[in-house]
């Protein structure tokens, strides 16, 4: 009796360990990631930022073009602005995210973003924070393990699991060599309802005073082509007016 109850002690340890060793090997990953990215202080300097994009926007194989400027200030405020032509007529959008408060403005309407619609945002909003520096991965609201790895573009890549405050997951592949981050695969809203499997790959890094940014962003949505972003400009920001964030006019 008293050996079954050892063996079954070393084995509820061993099960017990798993969990311990995929995380810790996860944190050794989030924190090479940062390091390649530019390092904890920098990034975290860099939390208020600008950044402009131009790109196509594909939807049933149609082109579009499409501009953008997007200004944050840390993971809770954000505002991008976008316009371009579809199918020969021009839009513009603008989306704001403050805390929890939220709208979206479609040429001259103005929606507030409530509810489910809010939390897609801010989710949304995250992982592309969390896809350009890893930093909040750092924080308790998310749960990081590692799941395996898998080949990017030719490149080996260690998979991460991360479980955000809603309790939905992602997953984010970091390359095995650099830590830079390759792709971030999620299930997300679609345009006309239900959900679609997005992934965005990270490509081309260069560095803007000392941090590393994806010059070239490519998202597929069910495998097939969605939205290519080339990274015109890039700005850590010291401050960001509080009226950027408020409701657009």
């Amino acid at each position: 009796m008293k050996r079954f109850l050892g063996v079954a002690c070393v084995a509820v340890a061993l099960v017990g360990a798993v969990p311990s060793s995929r995380a810790d090997e996860a944190s050794d990953a989030v924190d090479k990631g940062i390091k390649a990215l530019g390092g904890e202080e920098k990034l975290g300097k860099a939390a208020a930022y600008s950044a402009k994009t131009k790109g196509t926007l594909t939807i049933n194989g149609n082109d579009g073009e499409l501009t953008s400027q997007a200004t944050a200030s840390g993971p809770d405020k954000y505002r991008s602005e976008g316009e371009g032509e579809f199918n020969g007529q021009t839009f513009k959008v603008t989306t704001v995210v403050n805390g929890d408060k939220g709208w979206r403005k479609l040429g001259d309407a103005v929606m507030p973003l409530e509810g489910d619609q809010l939390d897609n945002e801010k989710r949304m909003v995250a992982m592309q924070m969390i896809g350009a520096s890893l930093l909040p991965l750092k924080k308790k609201d998310y749960k990081v393990e590692s799941a395996g790895e898998e080949k990017v573009d030719g490149k080996a890549a260690i998979v991460l699991k991360v479980t955000g405050p809603g309790g939905k997951d992602f997953k984010l592949s970091l390359d095995k060599d650099t830590g830079l981050p390759l792709k971030l695969a999620a299930t997300v809203p679609g345009f006309m309802g239900g959900e679609v499997q997005q992934e965005t790959f990270y490509k081309d890094y260069k560095e803007f005073d000392g941090i590393k940014r994806a010059t070239k962003v490519e998202v597929k949505r069910d495998g097939e082509k969605f939205l290519t972003q080339d990274l015109v400009e890039f700005k850590a920001l010291d401050k960001v007016p509080d009226d950027t964030f408020s409701e657009p006019k």
